[in-house]
């Protein structure tokens, strides 16, 4: 009953939020603050601060891991997380059964982060998708003592990926600040400029919606924190 009520009230905002829009896009000088409104609220930036370790998405690739190095170079840890890459797949067996060349990322990900001088990097399991992050890590988390984490994100996918891994690590005691990758390829200044920034938006303005209906009462990372 209560979830129903929040969604009827949510969807009542976003209806209000909706017209507001439409009558704002009519007056030029408002247009570009609203379109920069929208691309960031898909962001979400937490302080850094002492961790035991930094642990990158997978979509992040290379901007991720330069990104942790950073965080490495600061000194708010010295240990780094990957998600495996490799899990068996019928392609990845059928390319290698017949000697074909396929791209590693995994190999890619861990040449680049000795490159960048981290020296202490763990593979952790593989995942599918970023609600597959939170119930990965706090398995992972629980299993290896792990109470604190910096974790990288895509630019796009902070804000999501800070409510999913609150729900998830929250009640373990994990306390998780969430950073993105700074060369991350969404823009939110200038998201609307390209048609990939466009796609981008729209499917995680969708994505971010379901999850606010789904999970109204998601705590923020000062909450976990006095929790």
């Amino acid at each position: 009953m209560l979830f129903q009520k929040s969604r009827r009230w949510f969807a009542l905002v976003l209806l209000v939020a909706l017209v507001g829009v439409v009558g704002v896009c009519a007056i030029p000088n408002s247009r570009h603050a609203l379109l920069r409104g929208i691309g960031w609220a898909l962001v979400a930036q937490d302080p850094p601060g002492p961790a035991d370790m930094v642990i990158v998405s997978n979509d992040s690739l290379a901007a991720g891991i330069l990104e942790a190095a950073t965080l490495v170079d600061a000194g708010y840890t010295q240990r780094v997380g990957f998600f495996d890459r490799n899990p068996p797949s019928p392609l990845g067996l059928e390319l290698a059964r017949r000697g074909l060349p396929r791209v590693d990322l995994q190999a890619f990900s861990f040449d680049l982060g000795h490159a960048l001088g981290l020296k202490q990097i763990e593979l952790l399991p593989a995942i599918v998708g970023t609600v597959d992050e939170g119930a990965v890590l706090q398995q992972w988390c629980s299993a290896h003592n792990i109470r604190s984490i910096l974790f990288v994100s895509m630019t796009d996918h902070s804000r999501r990926t800070r409510r999913v891994l609150a729900r998830a690590l929250a009640p373990q005691g994990i306390r998780v600040r969430v950073r993105w990758a700074h060369f991350s390829q969404f823009d939110p200044d200038h998201w609307w400029q390209t048609r990939n920034g466009q796609r981008i938006a729209i499917i995680e303005s969708e994505k971010l919606l379901v999850d606010i209906l789904k999970h109204p009462f998601t705590p923020t990372v000062a909450e976990t924190e006095k929790s």
